[in-house]
């Protein structure tokens, strides 16, 4: 249960001395993609920093989220960041179960009632109230009532923030997102399926630090994690400004490392941190393991076509794209480098998707 201890008096307790405790504020600084001048006002934020009560809901979900946060390796700043909260309701992390569990919920919510962190991962099905259930309540009078103490919603996960896969078409349970229908309160999505685990951290620590969420983009993601798409920060962008794409997965282009964009990937539409970030403590990233990306932190990534279909197939022929360029002289790179800046700056504002047709656009 939260209590009046700043995070500075539970540092030092647990035996943090203060070159430590600067360390961790220069790691949040990183982890916020904050410049190193920011430091001692992190340091100065969290000394007074008092342990937020969060609030953590599960509906209509794998469990993916959770699992993506909780394998983290230990001991990190993320660790350090859940040692300090208060992480007062997660039935799959807590002991308690049953009217236990409820109970603290409750105590919870009426003792930090207006102050307290609501996360939530899973859709919401709004076909039946019993298509999902928790301790007897639905899964929408548990979000409302929750949502009504709540300072501030992050919802966790590409389920929560947008409907994710219980939304697919036919969405036989009406999945919904947080947003749908909480409308009141400001929503943070964190977008993923599932998300990596130290942007999850990342917006938790920000708020710990800072007592608000940080800027959003207009899918209400931190511009900070999902400001630029996969496909600018992919190391694998040269092959594809060269034209020089994979055709099967295991070609000698597959091999080189060329780009997958001919097999599907939707690095171009989708926005994330996966190439910067990656998977495993910085260890790989699905498309540094050979798979394309399958843009799962946008909106309606199930049912964008397959996941195998090269993004120009719906709006375009690569395949006449590339020829054309081959024939012409004229590099995909050099089609690429034509995208003026204006042009690209409104995709990204945007969010749009980009194809090859849009690419070949003069500037």
């Amino acid at each position: 249960m939260t209590d009046t201890k700043t995070l500075g008096d539970s540092l030092r307790e647990n035996g943090v001395s203060r070159r430590g405790f600067l360390k961790f504020c220069t790691a949040t600084a990183s982890l916020m993609a904050l410049p190193p001048t920011m430091v001692p006002v992190i340091a100065a934020a969290l000394e007074k920093a008092t342990r937020p009560s969060v609030i953590w809901l599960s509906f209509q979900e794998c469990t993916g989220c959770t699992e993506s946060l909780t394998r983290s390796h230990a001991p990190t700043v993320e660790s350090l960041i859940f040692d300090h909260i208060s992480l007062d309701y997660h039935h799959t992390l807590q002991v308690a179960a049953g009217d236990a569990a409820e109970k603290a919920r409750e105590e919870a919510m009426h003792a930090n009632m207006g102050k307290y962190l609501l996360v939530v991962d899973g859709s919401i099905p709004l076909g039946n109230p019993g298509y999902s259930t928790i301790a007897g309540i639905s899964n929408l009078d548990m979000l409302k009532e929750a949502a009504a103490g709540a300072a501030a919603i992050v919802a966790v996960g590409t389920c929560a923030s947008f409907g994710g896969l219980p939304k697919a078409d036919p969405n036989p349970t009406g999945a919904v997102s947080v947003s749908d229908i909480i409308k009141d309160k400001p929503i943070i999505n964190v977008s993923g399926c599932p998300p990596i685990p130290v942007v999850i951290t990342g917006v938790l620590a920000h708020y710990l630090t800072f007592g608000s969420l940080p800027e959003l983009d207009e899918q209400s993601r931190p511009k900070v994690f999902y400001g630029q798409s996969i496909h600018d920060r992919c190391y694998r962008r040269p092959f594809y400004d060269k034209g020089l794409f994979a055709e099967t997965f295991d070609d000698e282009g597959a091999k080189a490392g060329w780009c997958l964009y001919k097999l599907g990937c939707k690095g171009p539409m989708t926005y994330n941190a996966c190439a910067t970030v990656k998977w495993n403590q910085g260890t790989s990233w699905p498309v540094e393991s050979g798979h394309g990306c399958l843009g799962c932190s946008e909106p309606n990534f199930w049912d964008a076509g397959g996941f195998y279909n090269a993004l120009s197939i719906p709006t375009g022929d690569i395949s006449r794209n590339v020829a054309y360029s081959a024939a012409a002289g004229l590099a995909l790179g050099a089609a690429a480098a034509s995208l003026n800046s204006k042009a690209k700056k409104r995709a990204a504002e945007e969010h749009g998707v980009v194809t090859v047709d849009d690419l070949e656009k003069s500037s």
